[in-house]
């Protein structure tokens, strides 16, 4: 790998290649160009090739990439050619349907662990996943060596849930909950605020039908 600054937005994009060379190699095809892969996901193929090139050669001229190989240096770039642990607090919907998600899931990510502090939850399964009281979670992240925490619960409990997560020694943490938190240098946090892109969505639909309209354009 380039000893080099890779940015996020080239982070966040690998995710998308991976997804669609899955889904390629499901359908045994052996080889794509930049070329397809920009025309498939709307992206600027040259975006892709220097994208890539920042961790490598993958490629070959006039030929393109071939799938499966791309897909093993990807999982490899983004760790995922090795078992990744993650615990999640909270067992609303929202939970209940990520680990329901979780069986699914065919990278080595898996919630392999659940907390709520909600006693008359303790010791119920949501997909063969019993729910343990936060009490447990320090221990359980040692005992399965746990990375990577899930924050599902609502905004005023984030906070805490987050410090506890850090405490018990885990360095990333997907947020649900509608709160931008806080932790010490070392640890990074991903948002995932649904309610931000939903009113970001209605602003570029209202947009969209003022172009139709002939009063706005894109």
């Amino acid at each position: 790998m380039k000893p080099l600054k890779i940015s996020e937005a080239v982070v966040r994009r690998l995710p998308i290649y991976l997804r669609f060379l899955n889904e390629l190699s499901l359908s045994n095809i052996l080889t794509v160009s930049s070329q397809d892969l920009g025309e498939k996901l709307d992206l600027n193929p040259a975006q892709i090739r220097k994208d890539l090139a920042y961790f490598g050669e993958f490629g070959r001229k006039g030929v393109g990439y071939n799938v499966d190989y791309l897909i093993e240096k990807i999982r490899q770039i983004l760790k995922l050619d090795k078992m990744m642990n993650v615990a999640l607090v909270g067992t609303g919907n929202l939970g209940r349907a990520l680990c329901n998600y979780n069986m699914y899931i065919k990278d080595n990510m898996k919630i392999v662990a659940v907390f709520d502090a909600d006693q008359s939850k303790k010791g119920t399964l949501i997909n063969h996943l019993t729910v343990r009281p936060m009490q447990e979670l320090s221990a359980s992240v040692r005992e399965l060596g746990i990375t990577v925490g899930i924050i599902t619960v609502p905004a005023p409990e984030a906070q805490n849930v987050a410090d506890q997560f850090v405490a018990a020694g885990i360095r990333g943490i997907l947020n649900f909950a509608p709160v931008v938190l806080k932790a010490t240098p070392g640890v990074r946090i991903h948002h995932a605020d649904f309610t931000a892109e939903l009113l970001s969505l209605a602003y570029y639909m209202d947009n969209i039908k003022g172009s139709k309209d002939g009063d706005g354009d894109l």
